[in-house]
């Protein structure tokens, strides 16, 4: 127990925070989502999310990996092969996810019609 009320889940030092400020990562859903299938290598994993870079996706699974959201195995082989895969807390995030990804679908083009109307140029007056 944290011993951090609901009002207080975004408080600087408050794990709810933490939490947050991890999954709003920009390629922390993207990556999660990449693995929620089984395990995948890390070329796979360029290739599912594409538009990030071989040294971000890196970065973005040891991040995972170190708040235990993203299990590395690494097999004895030659050449070496790697594979990524969700923890059960990972895995937690799936649903979520989901959510978030339909109400994307729903409402992305909603977003996108405001974004154009917010930076049309704003009309003089007189």
């Amino acid at each position: 127990m944290s011993g951090f009320g609901a009002s207080d889940a975004f408080l600087a030092d408050c794990p709810a925070r933490t939490a947050v400020e991890l999954i709003a990562d920009k390629w922390t859903v993207v990556v999660l989502a990449g693995l929620s299938k089984g395990p995948v290598r890390h070329g796979r994993l360029i290739k599912l999310i594409g538009g990030i870079s071989r040294k971000v996706l890196t970065q973005t699974l040891r991040r995972l990996e170190s708040h235990g959201l993203v299990r590395r195995h690494a097999y004895a082989e030659v050449p070496p092969r790697v594979e990524y895969e969700l923890t059960p807390l990972g895995a937690t995030l799936i649903d979520p996810i989901h959510t978030l990804t339909e109400w994307a679908r729903a409402h992305g083009d909603a977003v996108l019609d405001a974004l154009d109307a917010h930076s049309e140029p704003v009309a003089q007056h007189g």
